[in-house]
């Protein structure tokens, strides 16, 4: 078969879900020698897996909106034309607003546009709220990367079950624990034990509860730093606010959006990880910490719990006395914390890119071919 994967999320830095796209792209062209896969974006890149496989480009409109209308109305059109028998979108763009003659595959990751949509902006939420349920009529499966994701697809698309299949996501091998880590601390100018934080500084992560519960945790003596990691998103200024409001401007360090190699050194290197987030369909920074050696703490919402388990402490995200008691148990106490790094270690090998690849190319095959088990 001829398999078109629609990968522009990897083209720009990635986080959760350009991560996805690439991980799954290289592991299927790596696995699967039987179907021809195109890699389908809007601008040649210089990264090395376009190099490697057959590519598409499909230039964004010269027009006001261009990305969201060359998204959903440009590249829905221009794929018509071409020989595809499946065209798998990995980053939930939706651009199957037309019939065609392939068939289509996508990936949905969270509902959180729809379902927490104060924390996005007002196109965001209106691509997921009424473009997104216009393109599932023309879809043939829909991959979602956790059990609660699907149920919140079922619940608020009226999707029926059959046509979905949770696959979860993988783990990256430079996620391992390391020795050799005091060169990140140096370039970030860390100079004291800390807590880690990483994600996209936006609302629906949640950042200042976990500023307020570690104000908590500072006026109980505990002296460490707070280190938030992560790009900035919308509304971000209002974290940095809140962090003059309480005077922790020498308490907590903004690293920014950091590289592929410096991330694992940093989650080696910290203490605590701690992810309060609101909503996530899947939550990759935990299952990186964990992978890591790294003792995490989360919340006890969405789907964190499925993929953290019981290597983890659970958490109510809206309680900042919980979240700051929780830190100070893990930060005190050594035997939870190497009982929570064993634990968070067993954990996280039952996460592959290469399992996560093979249960896509089995969706492929039912899609593509009739195939009677998926």
């Amino acid at each position: 078969m001829r398999i078109g994967l629609i990968t522009s999320s990897m083209d720009e830095r990635r986080a959760g879900i350009g991560y996805y796209s690439y991980n799954l792209v290289k592991n299927l062209t790596k696995i699967d020698k039987k179907n021809d896969y195109v890699l389908i974006h809007h601008y040649p890149t210089n990264d090395e897996i376009y190099k490697e496989n057959k590519e598409l480009t499909i230039p964004y409109p010269r027009i006001p909106l261009r990305k969201t209308i060359g998204n959903n109305i440009i590249l829905a059109w221009k794929l018509r034309s071409h020989d595809f028998d499946i065209v798998h979108d990995l980053s939930q763009i939706s651009p199957f607003l037309f019939s065609s003659h392939f068939k289509k595959i996508l990936t949905i990751h969270d509902l959180t546009p729809i379902l927490f949509s104060e924390t996005y902006g007002l196109i965001h939420v209106f691509l997921q709220k009424h473009v997104l349920p216009m393109t599932l009529k023309n879809i043939d499966m829909i991959i979602t990367v956790s059990e609660h994701s699907k149920q919140d697809i079922i619940n608020h698309l009226k999707i029926p079950e059959e046509k979905i299949k949770v696959i979860y996501n993988g783990i990256d091998g430079r996620f391992k624990p390391l020795k050799k880590v005091d060169d990140v601390k140096e370039k970030y100018d860390i100079k004291s034990p800390f807590i880690l934080y990483v994600g996209t500084l936006e609302p629906r992560k949640n950042i200042p509860t976990l500023i307020n519960a570690f104000y908590e945790l500072k006026k109980n003596g505990i002296g460490h730093k707070l280190v938030i990691v992560g790009g900035k998103g919308w509304k971000y200024k209002d974290i940095y606010e809140h962090v003059d409001k309480l005077n922790l401007q020498r308490e907590v360090i903004f690293t920014g959006y950091v590289s592929d190699d410096d991330l694992p050194k940093l989650y080696n290197a910290a203490d605590l990880f701690i992810y309060p987030s609101l909503y996530e369909g899947f939550g990759f920074p935990p299952l990186e910490a964990m992978a890591c050696g790294c003792p995490v703490i989360t919340s006890n919402t969405s789907s964190l719990p499925e993929v953290v388990g019981d290597a983890g402490i659970m958490v109510d995200p809206y309680d900042v006395d919980e979240i700051a008691n929780a830190m100070k148990r893990v930060l005190l106490d050594e035997n939870l914390r190497e009982e929570m790094i064993k634990k968070g270690l067993e954990r996280a090998k039952k996460f592959s890119w290469e399992n996560c690849a093979e249960e896509t190319i089995r969706v492929y095959e039912f899609v593509g071919c009739g195939g009677r088990n998926l």
